[in-house]
């Protein structure tokens, strides 16, 4: 793991209003801003691991983007997480592969705070349960990390395409969200 190559940007409030937007509900837990849509907006935020309630929350990266959750939505009802657990219990180098993406996705909530008994996210190591959050770790941690969320990431169409999900927040000094790079380069 090396978040330095990829780092995530404290979510300011324009961030938060835009996350409101994309969830029709506020923010939980929300700590950063892990990738940004080429349009600007977050499309994948950092969570606490732990609500303010303390109750654990185990997903470290949540998409946000209502279009990019519902294309991968379509990808998970065509069948693509049976097929890539099958292909997980044939191929030793993806079965290795993707053990390293769970082991780097628990490290990055590791260094935030430990979920004793908590597994990583999306199914990972041993098959996927969530495309979900394979994507969001793909993008929040930039190419070559997980190779399933990589994978699916590669099967989505745009979604940013057509302009932002929802309109760009402003902050207090009149800015919105600043643009970001596309879902295989890294943000800054």
């Amino acid at each position: 793991m090396n978040p330095s190559q990829h780092p995530s940007a404290p979510a300011t409030p324009a961030d938060a209003a835009a996350v409101k937007a994309q969830l029709g509900r506020p923010p939980r837990g929300l700590r950063a801003v892990a990738h940004r849509c080429p349009c600007g907006n977050p499309d994948v935020v950092e969570t606490q691991p732990r609500l303010e309630d303390g109750t654990p929350f185990p997903t470290l990266y949540y998409l946000t983007c209502p279009r990019a959750a519902s294309a991968i939505g379509t990808l998970e009802a065509d069948g693509v997480m049976k097929d890539m657990t099958a292909r997980l219990a044939e191929d030793p180098e993806l079965a290795v592969a993707y053990r390293a993406a769970h082991e780097d996705y628990i490290a990055r909530r590791d260094a935030i705070d430990v979920l004793d008994g908590f597994p990583s996210a999306g199914g990972m190591p041993d098959r996927v349960k969530c495309l979900h959050v394979l994507v969001g770790h793909a993008l929040a941690a930039g190419p070559g990390v997980n190779p399933l969320g990589d994978e699916a990431l590669a099967m989505l169409p745009d979604w940013w395409a057509k302009g932002p999900c929802v309109p760009l927040q402003q902050d207090a000094a009149g800015a919105g969200g600043s643009a970001g790079s596309g879902p295989a380069e890294e943000t800054s």
